[in-house]
């Protein structure tokens, strides 16, 4: 196996054939027109496309999507949120569906970073909109040393984050690979 490394005039490449990227990033909803609110009215997304609802499909739900057979997938909206990757919004109905929202500690945690250029005025701008900010923007160390972050709750109660390093992060310095940032 080759080393990944990544240099204006050669890109050698490892793992899966043809992957150039992420294209896309999908998550469940409890609420879609809620969801839609939050995601073009706060954050600013472009809605794309909209599709379904579907008829109920033990076969694709149970064989394809590793969900109960008596899914039903009632609603899926595309959205573009600037530099990075789309969002596929689903909107399920199950009789197994788990409502609660996992934390990052749990298995299957996660949560969606955006990166903005002024931390302190993108945080003023979610609290004067009643969204949930946890806490006040704390200062990286280490290897992400020149960081700050704050998270914040989708009226949902699923994870976001906000991030700004305007100045590049400390492991740039001397690091073979960058991690990619708008």
């Amino acid at each position: 196996m080759s080393e990944t490394t990544h240099t204006p005039a050669q890109t050698m490449r490892r793992g899966l054939p043809g992957i150039t990227g992420t294209d896309h990033i999908g998550f469940t909803v409890p609420d879609i027109d809620q969801a839609h609110e939050f995601l073009v009215e706060v954050i600013g997304c472009d809605h794309v496309y909209s599709l379904g609802p579907y008829p109920r499909n033990p076969e694709l739900m149970s064989t394809k999507l590793n969900l109960h057979p008596e899914a039903v997938m009632q609603q899926i909206r595309f959205y573009r949120c600037f530099n990075g990757a789309n969002f596929e919004v689903f909107h399920y109905e199950a009789p197994d569906q788990r409502l609660e929202q996992p934390r990052n500690s749990d298995v299957g945690g996660h949560h969606i970073a955006f990166y903005v250029e002024d931390l302190e005025e993108a945080v003023a701008y979610l609290k004067d909109r009643g969204i949930q900010v946890l806490g006040e923007p704390t200062a990286s160390s280490g290897a992400s040393a020149g960081q700050r972050w704050v998270y914040f709750l989708s009226p949902w109660g699923m994870q976001f984050e906000l991030v700004s390093f305007p100045q590049g992060k400390a492991y740039e310095a001397d690091a073979a690979v960058l991690l990619w940032k708008p």
